[in-house]
């Protein structure tokens, strides 16, 4: 067994204790994410970096993941010869650089998250190319915030809307490193109603990455070029994430869940553990007044439990008061 396999064979089993159902069972909405960091990974030119991916990617595939994402631009990245400038490189998809892996998209039914320099007309992108399970290209997104040497290089800003894509599992989307440092599209994607976001990056992003999932109730996937990769869930709190023992990870995190305001919302728990025991795990963060319900059965849908409960998600409470404030003003 390689060190990124027991690496994530670990998280699967820490994630499954305690848990109602049995180990081998899934969860409808159950999402197995697998990330690799690039850091260490050097090869000539594109092309061989492109194999070298693949070969990690071939070790993930025993996990059968439903989607792996690869760091920004990885094809020239840790080249040993000169890397090709963006407008030497970029294609239109699927071009011969993407091909191999919408061809492993499609012999492992995975979605996978391909970063590479993309081209529109006269336009060169910094893009997040989405590949569906059959090797399809389902969108792509352009980074909005290129970095000044970026732009000097004939990469263009794509749109400030960032878009989503619906996937079998749920509603995704991406940012790209530079685009941390900016608020907005990391809000318009909330309130697109993304599930995951995926962000390769040139770095690694430390604790923003963890803020950027409870800031906005969704899970942040990382996938870098050096230094830590890892999975994120909507509190912020790390899933899983790489080392210099594993040079990728592979993890489950479960949709089927909705994160609150503790108060007033607390004193309807009682009636909920009640009712559905096991079924339904809800966890409290005491200091930040957050908690998270999360289904732990089939027959049990997070949405019909606020409505039953009459809850609200974190999103509607605070809209709630900020209605009222308005009105108030």
């Amino acid at each position: 067994m390689g060190a990124g396999l027991a690496s994530a064979v670990g998280h699967s089993a820490l994630a499954a204790t305690g848990n109602a159902t049995r180990v081998g069972e899934r969860l409808p909405r159950e999402v197995w994410i697998a990330s690799i960091s690039q850091e260490g990974l050097h090869a000539a030119n594109p092309v061989a970096m492109g194999k070298l991916m693949l070969q990690q990617m071939e070790e993930i595939a025993p996990m059968q993941p439903d989607v792996i994402c690869l760091p920004e631009t990885f094809l020239v990245s840790n080249l040993t010869q000169t890397a090709p400038q963006a407008t030497e490189i970029a294609e239109t998809p699927i071009g011969d650089l993407l091909r191999p892996f919408a061809e492993f998209a499609r012999a492992h039914a995975c979605y996978v998250v391909c970063p590479l320099h993309t081209r529109q007309g006269d336009k060169i992108y910094n893009g997040a190319v989405f590949l569906d399970r059959a090797g399809e290209v389902l969108g792509e997104y352009r980074k909005a915030h290129p970095t000044t040497g970026e732009m000097d290089n004939g990469v263009a800003p794509g749109p400030l809307a960032p878009p989503v894509f619906k996937t079998d599992f749920g509603i995704v989307a991406a940012q790209i490193c530079f685009d941390i440092e900016w608020s907005e599209t990391w809000r318009s994607l909330q309130q697109s109603r993304a599930e995951i976001v995926f962000w390769p990056s040139a770095f690694a992003g430390g604790q923003m990455v963890n803020a950027k999932a409870w800031q906005h109730q969704y899970c942040v996937v990382s996938s870098t070029r050096k230094d830590t990769t890892k999975i994120c869930d909507v509190t912020g709190e790390e899933v899983a994430r790489t080392s210099r023992w594993n040079q990728w990870v592979c993890a489950p995190v479960n949709l089927e869940k909705a994160f609150v305001h503790t108060w007033p919302f607390v004193q309807r728990f009682d009636e909920i553990h009640a009712k559905y025991g096991r079924k339904v795990r809800v966890r409290n963060f005491a200091e930040e007044e957050w908690s998270i319900l999360e289904s732990r059965s089939p027959d049990v849908k997070i949405a019909d439990v606020l409505q039953e409960f009459e809850l609200k998600t974190i999103t509607e409470h605070l809209a709630t008061a900020d209605s009222q404030q308005c009105s108030c003003r």
